[in-house]
């Protein structure tokens, strides 16, 4: 066994291993997206919008953007450990959760250029 890969009983197919580490890197890069948005928001888009809703959209993006890269390594060893024990993947709430912020995001961006 190499180093920094998770414990196990038995050997997972490298296809499942390859898929594991795929979703690892569209977090990384949801992670990434959710980042520049932060960034653009808060520096680069003139938005007209005053100095805390615009603060408090970026900031939402930046910490969302924080949460996912934090839960992309936890969850790929965590998976990687329940393939190889041969055990049924739990559900995550972390879609769900970053769905709901970018639609408060996009809610936001859709008022705040309406009214």
């Amino acid at each position: 066994m190499s180093m920094g890969e998770p414990e196990g009983d038995e050997a997972v197919d490298y296809r499942f291993t390859l898929a594991n580490e795929r979703t690892f890197l569209a977090w990384i890069r949801t992670a990434l997206a959710l980042l520049a948005g932060a960034v653009a928001v808060l520096h680069l888009l003139p938005l007209g919008w005053s100095e805390t809703p615009r603060t408090a959209v970026g900031l939402l993006l930046a910490l969302i953007a924080g949460v996912v890269t934090v839960y992309a390594p936890v969850r790929w060893f965590r998976v990687q450990r329940i393939m190889r024990r041969g055990d049924t993947l739990p559900m995550s709430a972390l879609p769900l959760i970053t769905t709901f912020v970018v639609g408060l995001v996009c809610l936001a961006v859709l008022l705040g250029n309406l009214l």
